[in-house]
């Protein structure tokens, strides 16, 4: 388990993070730039090691009702992950999917340049495409959205 110090030393690398000292000794980090209503990415960071990232965005992350994930034992490169995309996530936020049917057809660029398509099939139905191939269905603009946006993807363009 990395301690207090550490997980302050990482956490202070990202520089668009926002220090703010809480009651007992415990840290805050906040993204200001954030166009979510939570601007929390880190909460809590208690000198004893606990402390909790925002991440009810993110699948594969155990949040609590809150949409915060317990980060006492995480390693150097899980915390960085999960801050990494905690911030991601908080910087662009998913278009809403009442646009008329058949009219989104989105490109989405990651940072090595790969791109997948976010396409509106139908009422219920959006697909995001590797060239031709399916990558995956969803039932919202939303589910689609939080998928790339997990996988590292970011909205480029229109097509």
């Amino acid at each position: 388990m990395l301690s207090f110090q550490e997980k302050l030393k990482i956490i202070e690398s990202f520089p668009e993070l926002t220090r703010n000292d809480v009651s007992l000794g415990r840290v805050n980090f906040q993204y200001e730039a954030s166009v979510l209503d939570k601007k929390n990415i880190v909460y809590h960071l208690h000198p004893n090691g606990n402390g909790f990232v925002y991440a009810a965005h993110l699948r594969f992350y155990d949040a609590d009702e809150n949409g915060y994930v317990n980060i006492r034992d995480f390693t150097e490169q899980q915390l960085r992950t999960i801050i990494e995309k905690s911030i991601h996530f908080s910087t662009e936020k998913p278009k809403d999917d009442t646009k008329e049917p058949g009219l989104v057809n989105e490109a989405w660029k990651d940072r090595e340049g790969h791109t997948l398509t976010l396409v509106e099939e139908g009422e219920d139905t959006w697909n995001v495409y590797a060239g031709e191939n399916l990558e995956g269905m969803f039932g919202t603009y939303e589910e689609a959205a939080d998928y790339l946006l997990e996988e590292g993807f970011r909205h480029s363009k229109k097509k």
